[in-house]
């Protein structure tokens, strides 16, 4: 397969930074980066561009690791409480998931992308729990909810031993 060296000239998830310098496969850079401006071929008058992308980049990686900083300040002193429907013996109808946490977060005027939260299973037990949430490459925090119930739980009534049935459609064997 041919490839081709580009430059980035936006950051793209999973394959570089702007002013790298990447090797891809020539479909991909002649159908999606280059038409959509992302990268540029790689020649000798771009080579001149790439230092100016580079501080750039260096610029607003910082800028981005300092925004992390702060949002990682204002999640740790959050504690976020949610009331659930429960059935008998206190067991949850439903879940909750990272997307409840996100509705949660949006509502108290966080700003966050959903997939920053990495909560790996949904939760769905009563009681304190704990989500990890990914605000940068160098900067992630664990942020604690709790899980209660909206009634009053109640307890789970002793279930009475089933007969049992004898099956009289067939002789009994000895």
């Amino acid at each position: 397969m041919a490839s081709t060296e580009i430059l980035l000239v936006k950051p793209v998830e999973g394959l570089g930074g702007e002013g790298d310098q990447v090797k891809v496969r020539a479909g991909y850079a002649r159908n999606y980066l280059l038409p959509r401006k992302i990268a540029v071929s790689l020649n000798a008058a771009n080579q001149k561009h790439v230092e100016a992308l580079k501080k750039r980049r260096v610029g607003r990686e910082q800028d981005e690791l300092t925004a992390a900083q702060e949002l990682a300040k204002k999640l740790e002193k959050m504690s976020l409480a949610f009331a659930v429907k429960t059935g008998e013996g206190g067991k949850m109808f439903g879940a909750i998931t990272a997307t409840d946490v996100h509705d949660k977060l949006t509502a108290a005027g966080i700003v966050l992308e959903k997939k920053r939260i990495h909560l790996h299973t949904p939760v769905k037990t009563l009681g304190k729990h704990t989500v990890k949430v990914k605000l940068h490459a160098d900067v992630s925090v664990e942020l604690n909810f709790d899980v209660v119930s909206e009634n009053p739980i109640e307890p789970v009534a002793a279930e009475a031993p089933k007969p049992e049935f004898k099956r009289y459609d067939r002789p009994e064997r000895k």
